[in-house]
């Protein structure tokens, strides 16, 4: 098994660089395209867990836009072979006094593209 194929890793860098674009904007229906459209998906954050494509939906419709200015700390995308791969990152956001948080997310290659089919946040 190839660990951290270039061609690979440029691939899901993209994929998650077009997901943060789409938290940053608050784009719900881009969000959801980026997560596995299973019952299986899982996201665990700060104070809450969504398990299934439905749930997820239901609680990202939900959420207020992020506050601005997210900012991404050594983030570090890592591939095993050329379908599965591992990104995790620091955040945080200007003025606040807090620990930088930390999101982890595991990424599949599925016949629709690179997909998020577990993720979670955490402080």
């Amino acid at each position: 098994m190839h660990i951290d194929r270039p061609d690979v890793v440029a691939e899901v860098t993209a994929a998650f660089h077009d997901y943060e674009k789409a938290l940053v904007a608050n784009d719900v229906g881009a969000l959801d395209a980026w997560f596995w459209s299973s019952p299986d998906v899982t996201r665990f954050g700060i104070a809450d867990r969504q398990t299934g494509a439905a749930q997820l939906h239901a609680w990202r419709a939900a959420q207020p836009p992020l506050p601005p200015g997210r900012r991404l700390l050594e983030t570090r995308v890592t591939t095993f072979g050329t379908d599965f791969a591992t990104v995790t990152t620091l955040f945080d956001y200007p003025g606040t006094a807090d620990r930088p948080g930390r999101q982890s997310q595991t990424w599949v290659r599925l016949p629709e593209g690179w997909r998020i089919v577990h993720a979670h946040v955490s402080h």
